[in-house]
């Protein structure tokens, strides 16, 4: 071989060589569009890389599955690809895309549960944020079997599922959902509360029931503990409870308007008529809740009523409280 045929060969190898270089250069510092549209995309568990590169070439993020599928070759990252859904948009780079994937920086959620939700609403609360569809996170807290396996006793998880703030992700499923807000109960309980209901000769489940009547109840964390005594006070007495809140639980789709009729009527949440404490937790209560139930106020009030504004005002004679219903209520009616 001559040496001008040669130098032809080497300038056609370097020709290629740059445009191959040039193409690589272009591809990774080139992102799709400006537009920066933000995409959520799912991996799911046991998706291949090249699912997922289509997967993100039709959404948008990566301009050629292909080019996308040898550059995560040569970076040895095509097993590393993590489940999760991720928040990506059409400005990033291949290489910014790949390494979110394979960090695992899946996009979480904050989920707010307040204080005196039941069950149905808590439900309602991740269906909308699409995380467990109701059906299903109903249908896990009342699995008996689930429940158990939670060492909590009853028919339900309603008054177990702590009322906070959480950070979740689409991957972790309803079952693993719930777990956390019931470890975070036990986490809440397992402090003065348990000690206090020992004391007490009070059980769990009657801290539990006791505490979320009063968290429906209360207009305040102040009242919290005056309401308890007076619910401990009318227990002790062998008195019903008297409870509104507790018989709206008990009435299937409540309208909002308790009447006449609805405290007259049998359920077993229905306090006006059952004895002592109903046969489970009406929502979900807070610490202060949990708190007052052990520890009533040293007071002997047996009746509240509401002043309309928040607050309650409390009694210790029928007499006294029949006033204060007929100052409160039958005269802003």
């Amino acid at each position: 071989m001559d040496m001008k045929k040669a130098k032809i060969i080497l300038l056609v190898f370097a020709t290629i060589l740059l445009i191959i270089i040039t193409h690589i250069y272009v591809y990774l510092n080139t992102p799709p569009d400006n537009k920066r549209a933000i995409k959520t995309v799912f991996i799911p568990h046991g998706a291949s890389f090249s699912w997922v590169a289509d997967k993100l070439e039709r959404e948008g993020i990566i301009k050629n599955a292909e080019n996308f599928t040898l550059f995560a070759k040569f970076n040895g990252a095509i097993k590393n690809v993590k489940a999760g859904e991720y928040e990506l948009n059409t400005s990033m780079l291949p290489a910014d895309v790949l390494g979110k994937i394979t960090k695992g920086v899946s996009k979480d959620y904050t989920i707010t549960i307040p204080e005196g939700y039941n069950i149905y609403q808590i439900a309602q609360v991740f269906d909308k944020a699409k995380l467990v569809s109701r059906k299903e996170f109903l249908d896990i807290a009342f699995d008996r079997d689930f429940i158990a396996s939670l060492g909590i006793k009853g028919r339900s998880l309603e008054g177990f599922l702590f009322p906070d703030t959480y950070r979740f992700n689409k991957l972790m499923g309803g079952k693993e959902i719930i777990r956390t807000m019931v470890k975070r109960f036990n986490k809440v309980y397992r402090t003065y509360i348990k000690e206090a209901a020992e004391k007490n000769n009070m059980t769990r489940e009657s801290v539990v029931i006791l505490a979320s009547i009063i968290e429906k109840e209360a207009g305040s964390d102040e009242e919290k503990a005056v309401i308890s005594a007076v619910f401990h006070n009318r227990l002790k007495r062998r008195e019903k409870l008297q409870s509104d809140p507790t018989v709206i639980y008990g009435i299937h789709d409540f309208n909002g308007n308790l009447k006449k009729k609805d405290i007259l009527t049998y359920t077993p949440y229905n306090t006006y008529i059952i004895q002592g404490l109903p046969p489970g937790p009406i929502a979900s209560p807070g610490e202060q809740a949990l708190i007052a139930a052990v520890n009533p106020s040293p007071v002997n009030y047996l009746y509240f009523v509401s002043k309309n504004d928040g607050s309650h005002i409390f009694s210790k004679t029928l007499a006294e409280h029949n006033r204060a219903v007929l100052k409160y209520q039958l005269h802003n009616k």
